[in-house]
């Protein structure tokens, strides 16, 4: 699957050190012990949790950058930074972006699902169910937010759910009704959660995982159209969306998948042999048990694609 291009406006300007590191940060570039990482935003939440566990027993300066999986991407490819990790919430983001050029290998790791999320001052909170929500959500003056798709997999995603709800709930239409208003999309997923929170959205299209980790409540959609379970594979492969695509005026199709992350250490990895040390301990019993306690619903073996891994990582 080609992928979309993207506008740059929006990238991180600079790295962005993690808590006590950021007086540390002008010497992190040369030092030994640093870690950059770069990352979608819904891996937020356990990338931070498991970064600050790493480091209480192996020292390192640690610049970590947040952004949608594919302007993360975009990161290496038109801007030529390179990280030493890289994680993201689409695993197709490395054979269509990144491989071989910039990676020759990446590891499946976690899963998640899309949920409706909301707040007790969302309009209609106490009645909205996994029944009745493409009644509530398209509701006068009901304000719902979502992602870019050209920027963010959640977006697309978001588009793909609602595809598949219209035949499963029997709404043609419902996809038109939800997503021709842009006012409320943003960049990435994670934008909406403060909007949300406060009063500006009554509901946003996000990951459980997401909406677990900011105390959100979430409808939960049936697995036939929240993109979260491998046996539904064939139907979500039934719904299709068209984004931007790689030139002015192109556009690409997307078809509907679960919801896989992946992660990998680019070859040019400024220090790689921290990056080796921290995937494998984050691959393992301990960096498993910290992102699951972040509500990332984690594999209990990560699968490996490609070719180049590092010996480390194969043998954890």
């Amino acid at each position: 699957m080609a992928w979309v291009a993207l506008s740059l406006a929006g990238l991180v300007a600079g790295p962005v050190a993690c808590r006590s590191d950021r007086a540390r940060v002008g010497r992190a570039t040369v030092a030994s012990d640093t870690l950059v990482v770069f990352h979608a935003g819904s891996l937020t939440v356990p990338f931070r949790a498991a970064l600050d566990s790493f480091r209480a027993a192996h020292p390192v300066i640690v610049q970590d950058e947040v952004a949608g999986s594919l302007e993360t991407a975009r990161k290496l490819t038109d801007l030529h930074r390179i990280p030493d990790l890289i994680g993201v919430a689409d695993y197709e983001v490395f054979p269509d972006l990144l491989m071989p050029r910039f990676t020759t290998w990446y590891a499946t790791f976690a899963r998640n699902r899309m949920v409706i999320a909301y707040t007790d001052r969302s309009k209609y909170a106490s009645e909205i169910t996994p029944d009745n929500w493409p009644t509530v959500l398209t509701r006068a003056g009901v304000e719902v937010g979502r992602s870019d798709p050209n920027q963010d997999p959640n977006g697309y995603r978001t588009l793909l759910t609602l595809q598949l709800a219209e035949s499963y709930y029997h709404r043609p239409g419902l996809l038109r009704r939800l997503a021709r208003d842009a006012r409320n999309v943003r960049p990435k997923e994670v934008d909406l959660v403060g909007l949300l929170q406060a009063g500006e959205l009554d509901y946003i299209w996000s990951y459980e995982s997401v909406a677990v980790a900011a105390h959100l409540h979430e409808v939960r959609l049936p697995s036939a159209i929240d993109l979260g379970r491998i046996a539904d594979s064939a139907r979500y492969a039934r719904a299709s969306v068209r984004v931007q695509g790689a030139t002015p005026g192109d556009t690409v199709t997307i078809r509907g998948q679960p919801i896989v992350y992946a992660l990998s250490i680019p070859l040019a990895a400024p220090h790689p042999a921290v990056a080796d040390r921290f995937v494998a301990w984050l691959l393992g019993p301990a960096g498993r048990r910290i992102m699951r306690g972040a509500r990332l619903d984690v594999l209990d073996t990560a699968v490996f694609v490609g070719t180049g891994v590092p010996p480390a990582l194969r043998g954890g």
